[in-house]
């Protein structure tokens, strides 16, 4: 059955390209096939990308396309878009720019088409590729329209999704050649993550196939905080992309959802995130000109808590510490409180345990704990876990001095007098702020022995 399957396949593929078959005709042959659950067996997917590409690249008139091209992009959604669809096969990099191609020619027929719309499976099927080599540039026009919330698709969290998933392709060389004005566009459509229309559920004749409806905002955040950094995009950003985001960043519950957010891109999507202190401040000073202090705030946290500057590296952590100072100097010292407790949050362990195992071979925190050559593709055991967790509990130690030591105070003992009229001492718990410049950074490990 599976043999004479492909034989027919190959035969349509002729007739296609021959123009050999109406599209009428065609459309049948297809509403068989999906009868049948041709392209639901998993060694069949790909001749449905093959047949999309042949339909796309045909003599067949524009609407005739398009109609023909919908049914087969619902026949992948049948195979893709399911609840099981993670540990399916992925989509190959040469089977994007049909999806993409298909999403453009949808500009100009969807808003006719009732839900669901076949563009909305296409934006689905897209999430399950891996790579998107060398595909900015096409997929900048397709957002650029899909997400904006008045869009009859109706997709802006999907293409939300795919804006985060595309996150390697926004900083290739392609895109130095894209003009300003579309790369403006894209960040005005973008607009502010935290605001969009829902999607509709996806559906066919027998029921829902899908209807998750996660719009990964805070995941979109995270490479707006990336833009900041990047002279390609930071001039297109708006202080508007990041007014929900500062709301958010307000709170403790936030910081900390935000951080993770970081850390979980960097270890899984993009390791090159704000992965040098260069961009670090770089992405500080483009969001304090934008006035969005609360995320300017957050690539400091990052910079101190993640573990992405490695403790031994002197250099850095004099550049780091020098525009920490001149941040809270600028904005001011009260602020400073929330960066203590947040360097004291013993909260993300797990996902600093992910991060710097899969970036270092050895622990950061020990001499000799160098950047790995490779990323790590396994899970630690329990063993480094605990081991981890000693470590990472005298670099908090390590890391709280460090800040006292840069605004160049200790922790400072007060007197309190008890109802009893006794006095004892104890630690101050809050910073207080010694003005003037400050004294020099000691990298972490040359105190490893010497924490409160």
């Amino acid at each position: 059955m599976q043999t004479a399957f492909l034989l027919f396949h190959q035969q349509l593929q002729t007739s296609i390209q021959e123009q050999r078959i109406s599209s009428h005709s065609l459309a049948g042959v297809l509403r068989a096939s999906n009868y049948l659950g041709h392209f639901q067996i998993e060694e069949n997917v790909g001749l449905g990308f093959l047949l999309l590409r042949e339909i796309l690249n045909s003599r067949y008139p524009e609407d005739q396309r398009y109609l023909v091209v919908s049914r087969v992009v619902q026949l992948l959604g049948s195979h893709y878009c399911t609840e099981a669809a993670s540990h399916l096969r992925t989509v190959q990099p040469d089977e994007i720019p049909p999806l993409l191609d298909f999403l453009s020619l949808c500009e100009k027929f969807s808003a006719t088409e009732p839900p669901p719309h076949p563009g909305s499976v296409a934006l689905r099927v897209l999430l399950m590729a891996q790579e998107y080599a060398d595909f900015g540039p096409m997929v900048i026009p397709v957002l650029s329209s899909t997400l904006l919330p008045t869009h009859p698709l109706r997709s802006r969290s999907l293409a939300l999704r795919a804006f985060y998933r595309f996150i390697p392709e926004w900083f290739t060389s392609r895109l130095e050649n894209v003009l300003h004005k579309d790369l403006n566009r894209l960040l005005q459509a973008v607009g502010d993550p935290f605001q969009f229309t829902p999607i509709l559920p996806l559906q066919d004749g027998d029921g829902v196939l899908a209807t998750t409806t996660d719009d990964k905002s805070m995941r979109v955040v995270v490479v707006l905080i990336e833009f900041a950094s990047s002279n390609l995009w930071r001039n297109h950003l708006r202080r508007s992309n990041f007014t929900s985001c500062e709301e958010v960043l307000s709170t403790e519950e936030g910081r900390r959802t935000v951080l993770d957010c970081m850390l979980s891109t960097a270890t899984y999507t993009w390791p090159a995130f704000l992965h040098t202190p260069a961009k670090i401040i770089a992405a500080i000073r483009g969001l304090e000109e934008l006035l969005c202090l609360n995320t300017a705030e957050i690539v400091i946290m990052w910079a101190w808590t993640s573990g992405v500057i490695h403790p031994a590296d002197g250099d850095a952590w004099k550049l780091i510490g020098d525009d920490t100072f001149r941040f809270y100097q600028t904005h001011g010292m009260g602020r400073l409180a929330i960066l203590k407790r947040c360097i004291a949050d013993t909260a993300p362990e797990f996902e600093r345990f992910r991060f710097l195992t899969t970036r270092y071979e050895g622990s950061p925190h020990r001499i000799g704990g160098t950047q790995r050559p490779v990323p790590l593709n396994r899970m630690p055991d329990r063993r480094e876990f605990d081991s981890f967790l000693a470590d990472l509990r005298v670099s908090r130690a390590c890391q709280l001095r460090m800040l006292y030591h840069l605004f160049g105070y200790g922790p400072m003992a007060r007197k309190v007098v008890t109802g009893e009229g006794a006095v004892v001492t104890e630690a101050d718990e809050e910073i207080c702020v010694l003005l003037g410049r400050p004294v020099p950074l000691v990298p972490f490990v040359d105190w490893a022995c010497d924490y409160p």
